[in-house]
C-alpha cells in the first residue's frame, strides 16, 4: 500500500489497462526501479515509509507546484484560487532585468473567485478574482508569499487559449527529405531539393505544405543509425542535409579542384542510387560533405555574414556551445560519451572545461556548420512563403533522443537514468516495445519551469510553417522500460500535460505556427478532446478510420473529424498501391513478419480493402471504374486517386499525400518489426517498377499531376 502510495505521488502507474483487456499489475521491481530513477529510494520498506512521509510533508507545505499555467481568459487553476488569505504574489517576467515590469498581487479575506450554482443548479464558471491581473502572455517568475509560511518561488506560464490555425483547408506532401534525390544531390536528399520541391509545389500544384522527417542531428558513427527518429540531438538540425554548393564561401575556396573532385564523389553516390539500385549511404554522404565543408569553412567570412553568425552565436547560447563541444570530443573520444574519460562524462567539469579550450577550433567548426544549416532551414521556409504556401514547412519532433548523444550529455539532470522509452504490450505487438530513447524526468522538467522543452520548440519553430510532434500523446504519459528488462515490464509515468500544452502553444503562438499531433495507436481516454480544446490538430490515417464503436466498417467521410491532418498512409505504414494491391502482405511474409496463415491475412487484409473500395464506388469516388483486386486485376492507379478524392470529401483541415504514392512507389520507408532484415530509411522515391525517380521526374511525372489535379480544385473550398 505504501508503495502504491508513493507511486502515485510521482506520477508512477502500479497498474496498466492493455487494449480490450482487464487490468494488469506492473512488477513491483519495474516500480521500485522507475522511482529510483526519479531520485526517490523505494528499495525497502523502511525506505518506502522515509520516502512517503518526505513526499506527503512536501505536498502539505507547498503552496503552490513548480510550474503554475494560466490560460489566457480561462478561469484560474485551483492552485492559485485556494491561496490564503493575505498571501502576497509578485510576477516577474522571465528575463527581467530590472523590477520596473513587476507586479505585486495581494489576495483579499474571502473565498477568492468563489462561484455560486446558476438558478437552473449547474455550476457557474469561476470568474477571476478582483484582485488578479492577468499578467501578458509568457513565463514569469511567480513569488509567494503566505502569512507564517517561507516565501516561495515558482515558474508561472500564461498561454493562449489555442494554438494559431492553418488558414483554411489545404493539401500538401509528406516526405522524407533523404528519400527525395535530385540532380543536384549527393547520394541523398537536402535542403536544395527541400525548396525546390516547395517551390515547384506551391506555384504549379498548390500545396500549402511540405511536412519532412526529423532533420535532428544524428550520432555519427560507422555505421550511423540511419533512423531519424533516434537523433544525437533534438535541439540542432544535422549538416548531412546541406546544399554544400549554396553555401557562399563555396566559390572562393583555395582549392577548386579540391572541391570539384569531392562534387563529383557526390554525384556518382548520387548516380549510384538512381541508376544502380545502391541504398542511401549516409555515412559516404555525410564524409563527403564534411570533407567538402572542410575547404568551405577555411574561407574568411565577409563582415556581414561574419556578424550574422556572432548574431547567431549570441541567440544560441550556452545550448550550442554544449552541442559543438560534444561533435568536437565526439571526434577524439568516439560517440558514446558514456565512454568517456570519467571527467569528461561531466559537461560543467574542470577537465570538460579545458577539453573545451583546447578543442576551441572544432568546437567553432561545428557551431559554424549549424549556422549553415539554420540559414538553410530559413531559406527553404522562405521559398515555401513566396510560393504562396499558407503553412509552408512542417518540421517533424521525435519522441526522444539516442541515449548516448549530445543531447543526454549536456542535460544530464532531466533525463531519466537507466529507462527506455517505448510501449506496452497491445493487439498487434503481444511483445510490446523498446525505442531505445531515454526519457525526461517529469519532475526536472517542471522545476526548471520547463526550459529544456521550451527551448527545444523555440529552435524548432524557427522556420516552421507547422510542427508535427511524433507520438503526441508522450505530454500526456510514457511508457517505461528499465534497463534490461523487457517491454512487457515496463510501467506509465505521467507528466504534467498542462504544463505541457501551454509550452507548445505559447511557442507555436509566438512562431505564428500550426501543431499537428501523431495520435495514432493507443490514446487514453480525454487526451484528443485536449489536444483539440488546445487548437493541436490529430492525424486520421485513411485505412484506421472506421465505426469502431459500430460495426467497425469504414467511416464514412462526413463523420471524420475536422481538426485533423488526413492521409492515406505514413512512413511507418505501407504505401497506398501496396494498401490496395495486397503487395504489403507479400511483403511481410517474405520477412517472417505475419502473425497468423498467409492465407488468411491475404483475405482478411482483401476484404478489409474491399470495403474501402465499395464505399469510394457509392459515393461516386470511381469514375473510371471500380477496380478489381490481385489476381483479378484493376486499375490501381484510378484507386489511389479514388483514396484522395475520399480525403478531400472529409472536413479534415488539412490533406496529406504521402509524395511516393504519386508515382506509385511500393516499397515503405520503415517497416517495424525490422532491422537488418529490411532498409529502412535508406530508399529513394520509386516508380512502380522499383525504378527511383528524382524531383525533376516527379515534377514532370503524368501520374502525380493526374493525382493531384483530385485536390486542386477543392484546394480553396469549405
Amino acid at each position: 500500500m505504501g508503495l502504491s502510495r508513493l507511486a502515485a505521488l510521482h506520477g508512477v502507474a502500479t497498474s496498466f489497462s492493455p487494449p480490450d483487456g482487464a487490468p494488469a499489475p506492473v512488477p513491483e521491481r519495474t516500480v521500485v526501479a522507475v522511482l529510483g530513477a526519479l531520485g526517490v529510494d523505494a528499495t525497502t520498506p523502511e525506505a518506502v515509509r522515509a520516502a512517503l512521509a518526505a513526499a506527503e510533508s512536501a505536498a502539505r507545505d507547498r503552496l503552490l507546484p513548480d510550474t503554475v499555467v494560466v490560460w489566457s481568459g480561462d478561469p484560474l487553476p485551483p492552485a492559485l484560487t485556494a491561496l490564503p488569505p493575505g498571501t502576497e504574489l509578485t510576477v516577474a517576467p522571465e528575463g527581467n532585468g530590472g523590477r520596473e515590469a513587476e507586479a505585486t498581487l495581494r489576495v483579499p479575506a474571502g473565498e477568492p473567485g468563489a462561484a455560486g450554482p446558476r438558478p437552473d443548479g449547474e455550476p457557474e464558471t469561476p470568474a477571476a478574482p478582483a484582485w488578479w491581473t492577468e499578467p501578458p502572455l509568457g513565463v514569469h517568475r511567480l513569488t509567494v508569499r503566505a502569512p507564517d509560511r517561507e516565501a516561495r518561488s515558482c515558474t508561472l506560464v500564461v498561454a493562449p487559449p489555442r494554438a494559431p490555425q492553418p488558414p483554411g483547408r489545404g493539401h500538401g506532401f509528406l516526405v522524407q527529405l533523404y528519400s527525395l534525390l535530385s540532380a543536384r544531390s549527393w547520394g541523398m536528399g537536402d535542403l536544395g531539393d527541400l525548396a525546390d520541391l516547395a517551390s515547384w509545389s506551391g506555384r504549379r500544384l498548390g500545396c500549402g505544405f511540405v511536412q519532412v522527417n526529423p532533420l535532428h542531428a544524428a550520432v555519427p558513427g560507422a555505421p550511423t543509425d540511419p533512423s531519424p527518429y533516434r537523433p544525437s540531438s533534438r535541439r540542432f538540425p544535422d549538416p548531412v542535409h546541406l546544399r554544400v554548393e549554396s553555401v557562399p564561401e563555396y566559390g572562393h575556396v583555395a582549392d577548386p579542384a579540391a572541391l570539384d573532385a569531392l562534387r563529383r564523389k557526390g554525384a556518382e553516390l548520387r548516380d549510384a542510387v538512381l541508376d544502380k539500385g545502391a541504398l542511401i549511404d549516409r555515412d559516404a554522404v555525410r564524409d563527403l560533405k564534411h570533407r567538402a565543408l572542410d575547404l568551405i569553412l577555411a574561407v574568411p567570412l565577409t563582415p556581414g555574414r561574419h556578424a550574422a553568425y556572432c548574431d547567431f552565436l549570441a541567440g544560441q547560447g550556452r545550448a550550442l556551445e554544449d552541442h559543438a563541444l560534444w561533435c568536437a570530443l565526439a571526434e577524439v573520444h568516439g560517440p558514446d560519451w558514456r565512454g568517456w574519460p570519467d571527467g569528461l562524462r561531466d559537461p560543467r567539469s574542470d577537465a570538460t572545461a579545458r577539453a573545451r579550450a583546447e578543442l576551441l577550433d572544432r568546437v567553432d567548426h561545428h557551431c559554424r556548420l549549424a549556422w549553415l544549416t539554420d540559414t538553410q532551414l530559413a531559406e527553404a521556409q522562405r521559398a515555401a512563403r513566396e510560393a504562396g504556401m499558407p503553412v509552408g514547412i512542417v518540421h517533424d519532433l521525435a519522441v526522444g533522443v539516442h541515449p548516448s548523444g549530445a543531447d543526454t550529455w549536456a542535460q544530464q539532470d532531466v533525463f531519466a537514468p537507466g529507462m527506455s522509452v517505448g510501449a506496452p504490450p497491445d493487439a498487434f505487438n503481444a511483445r510490446g516495445q523498446d525505442w531505445g530513447l531515454p526519457p525526461w524526468r517529469p519532475d526536472a522538467l517542471a522545476a526548471s519551469g520547463y526550459a529544456p522543452f521550451r527551448d527545444l520548440l523555440r529552435g524548432l519553430l524557427a522556420h516552421a510553417g507547422a510542427l508535427r510532434i511524433d507520438h503526441v500523446m508522450g505530454l500526456f504519459r510514457l511508457w517505461w522500460v528499465p534497463e534490461g528488462r523487457p517491454p512487457t515490464e515496463g510501467t506509465y509515468v505521467g507528466y504534467d500535460a498542462e504544463a505541457m500544452l501551454a509550452v507548445l502553444v505559447l511557442e507555436a503562438h509566438r512562431a505564428g505556427a500550426a501543431v499537428l499531433g501523431e495520435d495514432l495507436g493507443t490514446v487514453e481516454p480525454g487526451v484528443r478532446e485536449a489536444l483539440a480544446r488546445r487548437g493541436v490538430l490529430g492525424t486520421s490515417v485513411l485505412w484506421f478510420e472506421r465505426d469502431w464503436a459500430g460495426d467497425g466498417r469504414p467511416l464514412a467521410p462526413e463523420r471524420w473529424r475536422a481538426d485533423c491532418l488526413a492521409t492515406a498512409t505514413t512512413h511507418d505504414l505501407p504505401s497506398t498501391a501496396a494498401r490496395l494491391t495486397g503487395d504489403h502482405v507479400t511483403l511481410r511474409h517474405r520477412l517472417g513478419l505475419l502473425s497468423g496463415p498467409p492465407d488468411e491475412e491475404r483475405r482478411r487484409d482483401g476484404a478489409e480493402t474491399a470495403q474501402w473500395l465499395a464505399l469510394f464506388a457509392r459515393l461516386g469516388l470511381l469514375p473510371e471504374g471500380v477496380p478489381g483486386l490481385p489476381p483479378e486485376g484493376g486499375d490501381e492507379e484510378a484507386a489511389v486517386r479514388a483514396v484522395h478524392r475520399f480525403l478531400r470529401r472529409t472536413p479534415a483541415r488539412l490533406t496529406g499525400v504521402w509524395l511516393p504514392d504519386t508515382v506509385g512507389d511500393r516499397r515503405p520507408q520503415n517497416l517495424p518489426g525490422t532491422c537488418d532484415e529490411y532498409p529502412n530509411w535508406r530508399l529513394p522515391v520509386a516508380d512502380a517498377e522499383g525504378r527511383p525517380v528524382t524531383l525533376e521526374q516527379l515534377a514532370a511525372s503524368p501520374r502525380l499531376h493526374r493525382l493531384m489535379d483530385v485536390l486542386r480544385p477543392a484546394r480553396d473550398g469549405g
